[in-house]
């Protein structure tokens, strides 16, 4: 794969905007990454970290509301094919980040 089609796995399951569409605020993790809302320790919830194409870093953080909903979302999805998710109650180490983001989301 080339750089400008890979993508992380987190990154492709919660449908992340692509990163060189983000705005600064969206980049710096200073707002949600879906809708732009102002964000403060208080009210986001860590994404991770990020590398686009020409090597900047982003810090994405979302709302509680938009990140709980998109690992929900998510994890839906990927866990009916997931042999580790349906065989072993912890899930595979995506299944897991994605129960810790719908906890997140949801506090």
């Amino acid at each position: 794969m080339t750089p400008q089609t890979y993508r992380p796995p987190i990154e492709a399951a919660l449908a992340l905007p692509a990163l060189a569409d983000l705005d600064e605020p969206r980049a710096t993790g200073r707002a949600c990454v879906w809708n732009g809302e102002p964000l403060t320790i208080e009210t986001a919830v860590d994404l991770g970290e990020q590398t686009d194409p020409a090597g900047r870093v982003c810090f994405l953080r979302a709302c509680r509301k938009h990140a709980g909903n998109a690992a929900h979302r998510a994890l839906m999805e990927h866990a009916p094919s997931c042999e580790q998710c349906t065989d072993n109650a912890g899930g595979c180490d995506l299944g897991r980040i994605l129960l810790r983001l719908i906890r997140d989301g949801r506090r």
